[in-house]
């Protein structure tokens, strides 16, 4: 029984974060579609904390930390205003 729960648990986990990581390239593909269109209307602070924000996620996807990648990407969509 114990072995049926914690194998349970590694395969929920194991998806999870392969979840994860297949949504870090489709964020950073929308981060990149959307700032040329959106540049105008950011301030320099926020073109440059988004830019930083996209080339972060990036890097941690690239290293495994898709949860750190996720979050980051989120963050530069907010500034962008997309989902």
């Amino acid at each position: 029984m114990f072995k049926r729960i914690v194998f349970t648990g590694i395969a929920v986990l194991f998806f999870t974060v392969s979840a994860n990581a297949n949504n870090c390239p489709l964020s950073m593909a929308k981060i990149d579609a959307a700032l040329p269109i959106k540049m105008s209307s950011l301030s320099a602070g926020d073109l440059a904390k988004v830019k930083s924000l996209r080339a972060q996620g990036e890097a941690q996807h690239k290293s495994g930390d898709h949860g750190s990648s996720v979050a980051s990407l989120a963050q530069a969509m907010k500034l962008l205003g997309i989902n």
